[in-house]
Formats: C-alpha cells, sequence, structure tokens
C-alpha cells in the first residue's frame, strides 16, 4: 500500500515532468465517494488553464500548488496512485493501471492534459482514496491533523527519546499514529522495528534511551534507501523483512530465523521473536497467535490501511459462544458433520466448537434415556401395589 516512500516517488515524478506546464485539459470522474465534497464540473472549471507550480507532500498525502488557489489534495487511501504517461512512476501491489491497459484507465479519478502533450492521471481502484480542491490543503484535516513528516520534518532525537518516553502505547501502535509521526504505514514500521530489534507490542515508555536511540536511526536509513530508489520494493536490501513479509506462518524466515504473525496496532504484524523479544509482563495470550491460514474471502480491513482492525483474537469469538451450554428445557444443538475423507483441521475450522456440543448432546440424550427407563420402572411398580391392593 502507499506509505511515504511511495508518495514521495510520485511526487518527485509529478515535480521533475510536470512543474511549470499549463493544464490544457482535466477530467473528474463522477464518484462522490472518492472525489469529496466538489461536482466533477467545478473541479474541472477551476484548474484549467493554470500552471503547476509545485508538487508538495505531507504523509501520505500530496497536493500540486497552481498558480492561483484552490489546489487538487491527493489522499492516497489503499491504492490511490500517480500515473505519467510514458514516465516510470512506482508501482506497488495494488496498483490498477499496467503498461498494456487502456489509457486514460477506467479507474482514473482524476486526469489532465498539460500544455507539452503530457498526461496525468490519478487512479483508485478500491476507492478508499479522497481527492479534494482545497484553497489551503496544509490548514484542513487530514494534512492540519498531522504530526511531523518522518521524511522532511524528523524530531531531533532528543525531543524523540522524551516524547517516547511520556508514551504508555505499544511502539508499533505510536508509529502508525499519524498525529505523531506522519508517513509510517505498516510495512515501515514493520521494517524499523525488525531493524531496531525492538519487539512491536513493546510500551514506548519502556524503552531505553539505547533503544530509542536506534529506533531514531532506523527509521532514518530505512525511509531515506525506500525514497532514494523510488519505493522500488526489488531494489530494497535482502536484509529486509519486507521481503518475507507476504510469506504465509511457518514459511516465513529471515537468514534462518522464523517470522511470526501476530496483530499489533490493529495490523497484521511481521517480527522475528529470536530477536525481538518483548520485555515486561505484557500477555500476548490473543495477539501473540499466530494469524490463520488465509481465507480466500477478502477483508477490507485486512487491506485498508486507514481503517484496518485487529483480527487475531476476534476470529475466535464464534467458537467460544458455540461452547456455551444450552438453555435448560431447550434443544441442543444438532452435532457436526461427519469429516469428509482426507479433511483437515483447517478445512474443517468453520466446525470449530461443534464437537464440545455434539458430545454434550449425547450425554444429555444419554441422561434423558435413562430417566426415561426409570420412570417406566416407577410406574410400573406404583400400578402393581395398586392392583393388589385392590384385590385385598
Amino acid at each position: 500500500m502507499p506509505e511515504l516512500p511511495e508518495v514521495e516517488a510520485a511526487r518527485r515524478a509529478v515535480e521533475e515532468k510536470c512543474v511549470g506546464k499549463k493544464i490544457r485539459k482535466c477530467i473528474v470522474a463522477d464518484d462522490s465517494k472518492v472525489i469529496d465534497a466538489v461536482s466533477p464540473s467545478d473541479f474541472e472549471a477551476s484548474v484549467l488553464g493554470k500552471v503547476i507550480v509545485a508538487a508538495h507532500r505531507k504523509g501520505k498525502n500530496m497536493w500540486l500548488q497552481l498558480d492561483s488557489p484552490p489546489f487538487p489534495s491527493f489522499q492516497f487511501g489503499m491504492a490511490g496512485a500517480i500515473y505519467i504517461k510514458g514516465v516510470a512512476v512506482t508501482n506497488y501491489k495494488r496498483s490498477a493501471v499496467k503498461d498494456d491497459d487502456e489509457w486514460p484507465s477506467k479507474y482514473s479519478k482524476f486526469f489532465i492534459e498539460l500544455d507539452d502533450g503530457l498526461e496525468l492521471s490519478f487512479t483508485d481502484k478500491r476507492r478508499f482514496a479522497k481527492v479534494r480542491l482545497l484553497k489551503d490543503p496544509t490548514s484542513v484535516p487530514p494534512i492540519s491533523e498531522l504530526g511531523p513528516d518522518a521524511l522532511s520534518e524528523p524530531m531531533k532525537l532528543e525531543k524523540f527519546t522524551e516524547s517516547l518516553h511520556k508514551k504508555k502505547t505499544e511502539i508499533k501502535t505510536l508509529l502508525l499514529d499519524q498525529g505523531y509521526i506522519s508517513g509510517i504505514g505498516n510495512w515501515v514500521a514493520d521494517e524499523v522495528l525488525y531493524q531496531a530489534r525492538i519487539h512491536p507490542r513493546q510500551v514506548a515508555s519502556s524503552l531505553s534511551d539505547e533503544n530509542c536511540s536506534t529506533l531514531y536511526k532506523c527509521i532514518k536509513e530505512v525511509i531515506e534507501k525506500a525514497v532514494e530508489v523510488g519505493a522500488d520494493s526489488s531494489q530494497y536490501p535482502t536484509s529486509w523483512i519486507f521481503h518475507s513479509r507476504e510469506k504465509k506462518p511457518g514459511k516465513a524466515f529471515l537468514d534462518g530465523k522464523k517470522i511470526d504473525f501476530i496483530t499489533a496496532g490493529g495490523r497484521t504484524t511481521a517480527y522475528v521473536p529470536e530477536l525481538q523479544k518483548l520485555s515486561g509482563s505484557l500477555d500476548l495470550k490473543e495477539t501473540g497467535k499466530p494469524k490463520r491460514k488465509a481465507s480466500n474471502k477478502v477483508n477490507v480491513d485486512d487491506n485498508n490501511d486507514d481503517t484496518e482492525k485487529p483480527t487475531n483474537g476476534e476470529e475466535n469469538l464464534g467458537s467460544v459462544k458455540s461452547k456455551k451450554g444450552t438453555k435448560s428445557g431447550t434443544k441442543g444443538r444438532k452435532p457436526s458433520k461427519k469429516r469428509k475423507s482426507g479433511e483437515t483441521d483447517e478445512d474443517n475450522d468453520s466446525d470449530a466448537g461443534t464437537d464440545y456440543d455434539s458430545d454434550q448432546v449425547e450425554k444429555r440424550n444419554s441422561g434423558n434415556a435413562t430417566n426415561r427407563k426409570q420412570k417406566k420402572r416407577i410406574e410400573s411398580n406404583q400400578a402393581g401395589r395398586s392392583t393388589k391392593r385392590k384385590a385385598n
């Protein structure tokens, strides 16, 4: 997903190829979910004939400064991307446009043609991005609410250390907080914590001065390296955990050391337990579980950098509920279906907890049968005694 390096690569491409040129054509998509609070026609009329003066970025947001306001502003979301026809701009996993696709893409939300014929398009296949038209993008949310940019506005080490010691928050959660530092997303956070040998769920205030200094250095090095290679992940160092984050649990290793996956900061998190040890008594009972086998079902939260929520721990709620005993006087649940030949525990995962229920049903049924036999014997004995009394 687009994080600081990807958005900075887009900004630099625009700065190099588009600054100083006039917009002679503009097409804005009729998509109110992405195009925020302005009609396509008003948006188009506001930028036509304007000259692009500069391209700016803060965190994961970018905007074009024109020779007069208002300015187009882009919040990249999950899959937002800038494309310039004929110019190589970083493509990442969920980008929508390929070289052999139609142009402009059917996913284009903002398209402009410049006076020299150069064409630029902002696309968003997943529709979680926001394209706005703002007089001063820095004075209104989301940009006005961002913390210092991790690349262009780094804190001084002393201030960074002091701020960490005041935070009773898990370190990954803090790094993902755009109000604290802007631009760091899920993969960058995992990378800097791995490089710094810090557990993602370590409480920030518990970090030593040495930990803080190392983390500060790693944030700088990881972001600068990613930006240096234009956010081209194929050029990231082989020693980065980045290259193993997409592997399956149990099959992910780095330099022979196992990579585990947990939930931290509300996000699926890759880390190396052998190197990133958790100090203190933090309970990892739920979030420390490795993530389950991937499902074919798409989970929007898993893909949305702004809205993803924890899944580990929550995913077991169904089986926990199914294990609760049924109320007195009600019928028990049906036993689980017999497992097909060759079916594994993971294949049958949707039936988790039903074995418990079927055991209880069998016990109840067994108990009910015993009670019925006892009742019949009592009734038979009572009938026998009644007959004898009548005879007497």
